[in-house]
Order: structure tokens, then C-alpha cells, then sequence
């Protein structure tokens, strides 16, 4: 099974979040597998390694691919890292790549920085959101409903996170937000204040993103945003290190056509919320979407 590289474990982010990602993979053939069956053997015996940020859709979306790629030969190191270190992992090649860029909002700033040392293999996952979330027992549809609910308080994730700086945009460019606070802390905790709200019916701002499994659990929903502080629906890319193509044309064609919908992340997501090891929640989703996995490794084989 493909394994945990704990080497950066120093610096990597103690994250527990909890949001969770198509150009779509380039399906058009554009990367072709070149390199003979001699190099393709040598190939699979390479290490390939994978950085992700500790939110729950990359824990889920990097675990699944992790296991596509064992399944055909890879050794699979999976490394969580802060976003900024993930971002710089890859473009210094570090590690070979992520499935889990979010733009062109979350993680903007980092790809302006880092675009030139990567490459962009396109959108694994489309429909991704941020914002505000609220429990639909509230009486609030907009950011402008807001007044002194939850004590003036947003609950957080991590600080730096792009839906964490959203949120402080907001605080700004809202009038009726004067004196509110976003409190950081991490996506386990948040997830753990929303569950504790929701069970007494108390009311609750929370920073959210989609695909979540926690939109699965609860009866959640958006606040609109008028002023556009969140920005518009993001999508989630494939990065991977300069040269990758050139050193393993199988995985980076494996990479370059995954491309999967809200629903499979999500019901993944979920059953790690419900207790179920990562890895073994991805075998599980592996094994049973088989025909959209040969879709990933169709020309890889």
C-alpha cells in the first residue's frame, strides 16, 4: 500500500481540515505515453510522490489517485504540507505533484508564484466553491442578513487559507460587519463547532468550501455575496513538477486524465468523517468505479 513519506513532517501543517476538485485533464490526447516498454518498466519502479494540503477533499482525492497509480506499478508516497510548502514542493521538484490546486481564488496568489517552475495538467474536479455557511435554520439568505449572530464570530479554518482571507475581505467590504471577527483555527475544529451548533440548534458562521462531506451530514447553506468577496466558483487542478512527462510518461498521463465529479469525492470525504481509514476509503471507491478508473488509465496500461 502506498505510504505516508513523513520525512517533512516538521514542517508540515498540523491541518485537520475538514473543504475538497478540470480543463478537464487534457482527455485530448495531448499527452501521449511516449517512452518503449523497457522505459515503461523502468518507470514503474520509480517513486513518485505526492504532496497535498490536509483538507479533507485532497485527503480524499489524493489517496484515490495514490491508489490508481499503485494499482499499476507506482510506489506512492503521499506527503500533507501547509499550502504554501505544497505550492513550492512541486515547483522546486521536490515532490512530483498535487491534485489539489484550487483556482482561481484559494490558492491564486501561490500559482501567480509558483506557475513558472510547474505544470498545469488542467481541472480534476469543477463546481468548487467558497464562502460563508450557515445552518438553513437560520434566518439569513445574504452576508448583508448578518448582524450580531454568533456572538460576531466566523469560525475559521487555518490562518492564510484562501477562504480564511475571503472571509476577512468580507468582514471589510460588508458595512453591516463592522466589529465581526473571523476566528481561526483548523478544519477539524471548525467541523467540530458546526456539529456541536447544529445539535443544540444554535446559530453559526462558518467558512465553508464544496465538495465538503459536511454538506452530506447537515442541511447547510451559502449566504449570498453580493459583493463578491468569495469570488466566483473555483475549480481544482492537477499540478506536477517540470520534467515529470519527460520521466514518467505512464503516471503523468494517469494524472493528466483524472477528472472525477462532486458526488465521488464527497461520498469518499464522507466515509473518512465516518471513521474510515483513507486509504481503505479509497480502495473501496477504487474498487467499485472501476469503469471511470480505466477512464484515468486508459493508454497508461
Amino acid at each position: 500500500m502506498f505510504k505516508l513519506n513523513w520525512k517533512r513532517l516538521g514542517i508540515a501543517a498540523g491541518l485537520s481540515l475538514s473543504l475538497v476538485a478540470a480543463g478537464c485533464g487534457s482527455d485530448d490526447g495531448s499527452s501521449s505515453d511516449e517512452g518503449s516498454s523497457d522505459g515503461n518498466s523502468s518507470e514503474a519502479s520509480k517513486e513518485i510522490e505526492l504532496s497535498y494540503v490536509e483538507w479533507d477533499t485532497e485527503v480524499a482525492s489524493t489517496n484515490v489517485i495514490a491508489k490508481v497509480l499503485e494499482d499499476q506499478g507506482f510506489d506512492v508516497k503521499v506527503t500533507p504540507l501547509d499550502n504554501a510548502v505544497m505550492w513550492e514542493s512541486v515547483a522546486s521538484g521536490e515532490t512530483d505533484g498535487m491534485v489539489a490546486a484550487w483556482l482561481p481564488g484559494t490558492h491564486g496568489d501561490l500559482y501567480e508564484q509558483y506557475k513558472g517552475d510547474l505544470e498545469d495538467l488542467g481541472t480534476n474536479l469543477e463546481g468548487a466553491a467558497i464562502g460563508l455557511v450557515v445552518p438553513e435554520y437560520m434566518d439569513v439568505n445574504s452576508i448583508e442578513d448578518l448582524d450580531s449572530q454568533a456572538d460576531k464570530t466566523i469560525t475559521g479554518i487555518e490562518p492564510g487559507a484562501g477562504v480564511v482571507k475571503a472571509a476577512e475581505q468580507a468582514v471589510e467590504d460588508y458595512d453591516n460587519l463592522d466589529g465581526w471577527t473571523v476566528k481561526t483555527s483548523s478544519s477539524g475544529a471548525m467541523a467540530t463547532a458546526l456539529g456541536q451548533a447544529i445539535e443544540n440548534e444554535e446559530p453559526i458562521v462558518v467558512t465553508g468550501w464544496s465538495p465538503h462531506w459536511k454538506f452530506q451530514k447537515y442541511d447547510l447553506k451559502y449566504l449570498e455575496d453580493p459583493k463578491g468577496s468569495f469570488g466566483e466558483a473555483e475549480e481544482i487542478k492537477t499540478m506536477v513538477r517540470k520534467g515529470f512527462k519527460e520521466d514518467m510518461p505512464k503516471a503523468y498521463k494517469i494524472l493528466d486524465q483524472f477528472h472525477w465529479e462532486p458526488a465521488d469525492i464527497e461520498s469518499v470525504m464522507l466515509d473518512i468523517n465516518n471513521g474510515t481509514d483513507p486509504e481503505e476509503a479509497a480502495a473501496a471507491w477504487v474498487e467499485d468505479n472501476q469503469d471511470k478508473v480505466a477512464e484515468w488509465t486508459k493508454g497508461a496500461e
